[in-house]
């Protein structure tokens, strides 16, 4: 039996003699089935046609793939004298990039932000041993394949390692999730977002959404809330879900910049 991979999003669903009927996190509100309908692939065929792609994203090893796939995330390589952390995941995954992550101290666990970037992180875990995955438990209905690797995390925060801290910040799902990187920058630290908060174009703001792709944006309560929850961490830089989505300094500022923004454009009347 094959483990589907969705195209649309990326996700690894749980093997099965023939494709799912749908892809739940397609069908969801924040993500979409394309025009063309509902697509499957595997891994053996992305592996065919995809090559992955590793460079520096302003100081952080960032890992992805070529041609675009999905969503188009690329994950981050942080890492510790202790051990290395994969922050967020692609859906490629191969022996010539384990050898490569090996050469540099392998991985020692996966941290996740959210469902839209789960794709084949059962295949990255068992790729490096069994280790482990963290994703917070409220957003455990989510997960399309089930396996022992998947670390489900309740409360508010969870240290993951040496200045590494896993902060549910909510918004773009129950349990949205960033990374704290306390050691970052020479102790300023970095706040590793994903899209729970999204670095955009400017390079200066982030933005707040419940979905991208069709335009919800999260109500004044959600942002705020998001705000209250990493305001006890100092950070510089920002780094978000894709390449060159950074803001390489003064990232606390700027997002107290966005959230006020961002609850002045809900409140502006018509113009």
């Amino acid at each position: 039996m094959a483990a589907f991979i969705c195209t649309a999003c990326g996700t690894q669903h749980a093997p099965s003699g023939s494709p799912p009927a749908a892809c739940p996190i397609c069908t969801d509100e924040r993500q979409y089935v394309p025009f063309s309908g509902q697509g499957w692939t595997t891994l053996d065929r992305l592996r065919l046609g995809h090559m992955p792609t590793f460079r520096d994203d302003c100081g952080i090893l960032g890992i992805g793939m070529s041609p675009h796939f999905a969503i188009g995330q690329r994950a981050l390589l942080v890492r510790t004298p202790h051990g290395n952390v994969l922050w967020d995941c692609i859906s490629l995954v191969d022996d010539v990039m384990v050898e490569l992550i090996r050469g540099i101290g392998g991985l020692t666990a996966l941290a996740i932000s959210h469902p839209h970037y789960y794709t084949t992180m059962v295949e990255w875990s068992h790729a490096f041993g069994g280790i482990p995955v963290h994703l917070h438990a409220a957003d455990r209905q989510w997960v399309m394949r089930p396996d022992p690797c998947l670390d489900f995390w309740d409360g508010e925060a969870k240290a993951i390692g040496s200045g590494l801290t896993l902060v549910r910040a909510g918004g773009h799902y129950a349990g949205g999730t960033v990374l704290h990187w306390a050691d970052s920058a020479g102790g300023r630290g970095a706040l590793l977002s994903g899209d729970i908060l999204q670095v955009v174009a400017d390079r200066k703001h982030v933005g707040f959404m419940r979905s991208y792709p069709n335009f919800i944006p999260l109500g004044a309560a959600a942002v705020l809330a998001i705000r209250d929850r990493i305001a006890p961490y100092p950070f510089d830089a920002v780094y978000g879900a894709f390449w060159h989505a950074v803001i390489p300094q003064d990232g606390k500022q700027r997002v107290q910049a966005s959230v006020e923004r961002h609850i002045a454009s809900l409140e502006r009347p018509e113009e």
